[in-house]
């Protein structure tokens, strides 16, 4: 059986390896804390992915690494290049294919659907940490000394999943309370489901075609925020949406406390870097992946159902 190891244990990585393990791969999840999907069939090791020689020790063996790992939000530019330097020695002392779940920060703020074509001039901090990522990475790609592809997805929605859309409207929707979006509430937007995230990198992991590229991830039509709350609360039963815009002095106060309100808070003050995203269209052209691979989105309302029933 051929050994996929998945570095990250959240929702993409569980996901990742209930796939793979569903096939009959062999599945190593590896995570600081030796956590883990509780499966017979999945092995969790304990192992600091950002630690190359025991990253290595870990991936002996592999055919691909998957990497569903990030730092802390706010901790990006400090701690993604070491995890990211770690990854991609490893991958080239084992001689695994390194496919990596990574978002759309890269590209710089466009009026048109988002085509993996863009160049990666991104405009924000957390932005050119990717954009280095990724070039990092393909430079390493093209100089022979690693294989290498990226599944790039939009706002998270599923079980676990953690996405501005989850925590500030999804969750309030669940249990009947007002929300506050920091959002154009009807602006059309793209959401990924996390499971679809998965079953992106395990195409990518197997196929040739995907090395030495990204691929934006198969996600359903955009539906603005006013409309996926509406439908999800019908979905799960729960009242109609009662929805507002989030000021964004409101969200500059809450950045200003962050420092006081915990992991949360430190996450939300983040948000204003990327308001680009959440203020206008933002489209998601995924059609590469869906012509080369013959991938496809799940319905919207599937992924919904598995988002709000993870709140009950």
């Amino acid at each position: 059986m051929p050994l996929h190891v998945i570095v990250g244990s959240g929702p993409v990585g569980s996901a990742t390896a209930h796939l793979l393990a569903a096939r009959g791969d062999q599945v190593r999840v590896v995570t600081r804390s030796g956590t883990g999907p509780k499966d017979p069939s999945i092995e969790r090791v304990a192992a600091d992915a950002a630690d190359p020689a025991a990253l290595s020790r870990a991936a002996t063996g592999a055919v691909a690494i998957h990497n569903c790992a990030a730092p802390p939000y706010w901790t990006w530019p400090s701690e993604f290049p070491p995890l990211w330097a770690s990854l991609l020695e490893t991958a080239e002392n084992t001689g695994a294919v390194l496919v990596s779940a990574s978002n759309l920060y890269a590209y710089p703020p466009v009026n048109k659907p988002l085509t993996e074509d863009l160049p990666l001039t991104a405009t924000t901090v957390k932005g050119r940490v990717r954009a280095k990522m990724w070039t990092d990475a393909i430079t390493a790609h093209a100089a022979g000394r690693v294989r290498v592809a990226e599944a790039r997805a939009s706002d998270y929605i599923g079980a676990g999943a953690l996405s501005w859309l989850t925590e500030t409207v999804l969750k309030p929707v669940a249990a009947g309370k007002r929300a506050m979006a920091p959002a154009d509430l009807d602006a059309p937007h793209t959401w990924t489901y996390t499971v679809d995230v998965a079953r992106t990198l395990v195409a990518l992991a197997d196929d040739e075609r995907a090395w030495g590229g990204a691929w934006h991830v198969p996600s359903e039509p955009a539906v603005s925020v006013r409309d996926i709350a509406a439908r999800a609360a019908e979905l799960a039963g729960a009242p109609a949406p009662k929805l507002s815009v989030m000021p964004k002095a409101m969200l500059r106060l809450v950045g200003l406390l962050a420092p006081l309100g915990g992991d949360s808070a430190k996450t939300v003050r983040e948000l204003g870097e990327v308001d680009y995203q959440r203020h206008r269209p933002w489209l998601v052209d995924s059609s590469a992946a869906r012509n080369t691979f013959g991938l496809k989105p799940t319905p919207l309302d599937d992924a919904l159902r598995d988002t709000m029933a993870s709140y009950t």
